[in-house]
C-alpha cells in the first residue's frame, strides 16, 4: 500500500520497538501519549494524542474512526493512561509559592506529588476526591470519611 493510499485510509496507531506508540496522520509520524479530553463526561469521545512537548498533534474525535489495529492500541493506552493512585493516608501537605508538595501513601506504595496552589481536589459522584497533579497523573480518595484524623485535617484544608 502506498503512502497516500495509506493517508487516505485515515489515521493510524502503532506501537513500535521502543515501546512507544506512535501516531501516523497526513504523512507525518510522532510518538504520542494519549490523553482523555472529557474524562468523566465523553470517556470514549475527544481523545487528545500529545507529542513529547505535549502539543497536539491529532484529535480523535471518535475512535470509530480508526482501524480496528489502532481502535486495540488505544484502548490500551487509555487503560494505561487512566492509572488512578488510590490514596490511603495523607502524611503531609507543605506549600510553597505556587506549588503544593504532597507526600501519601497510596494502594500502590508510597508516593510524591506536586498541585499547583490554585488548583483544588475535584469532587466525584458517591463523595470521593479527585487530585491531578501538576505532571497529570490522578491520586484518588475514594472515601475520605475512611482516612485516619491526621490525613481528613490535611485534606479538608483543601476542600470546599
Amino acid at each position: 500500500m502506498t503512502g497516500a493510499l495509506r493517508d487516505l485510509i485515515g489515521p493510524r496507531l502503532e506501537r513500535r520497538v521502543d515501546g512507544q506508540i506512535w501516531a501516523v496522520h497526513d504523512g507525518q509520524a510522532r510518538a504520542v501519549r494519549v490523553m482523555r479530553c472529557f474524562p468523566w463526561s465523553a470517556p470514549s469521545r475527544l481523545i487528545s494524542l500529545r507529542d513529547e512537548r505535549r502539543r497536539e498533534f491529532l484529535l480523535i474525535q471518535d475512535p470509530a474512526q480508526l482501524d480496528e489495529a489502532s481502535r486495540r492500541l488505544l484502548e490500551e493506552a487509555l487503560v494505561e493512561a487512566d492509572f488512578v493512585f488510590d490514596i490511603e493516608r495523607i502524611e503531609a501537605v507543605d506549600e510553597e509559592v505556587e506549588i503544593r508538595n504532597w507526600r501519601v501513601l497510596t494502594r500502590q506504595g508510597s508516593r510524591r506529588f506536586q498541585t499547583r496552589r490554585d488548583e483544588w481536589p475535584r469532587q466525584l459522584p458517591g463523595g470521593g476526591l479527585l487530585i491531578r497533579d501538576v505532571a497529570g497523573d490522578l491520586f484518588c480518595v475514594r472515601d475520605p470519611t475512611r482516612l485516619d484524623r491526621g490525613s481528613r485535617e490535611r485534606l479538608w484544608a483543601f476542600i470546599d
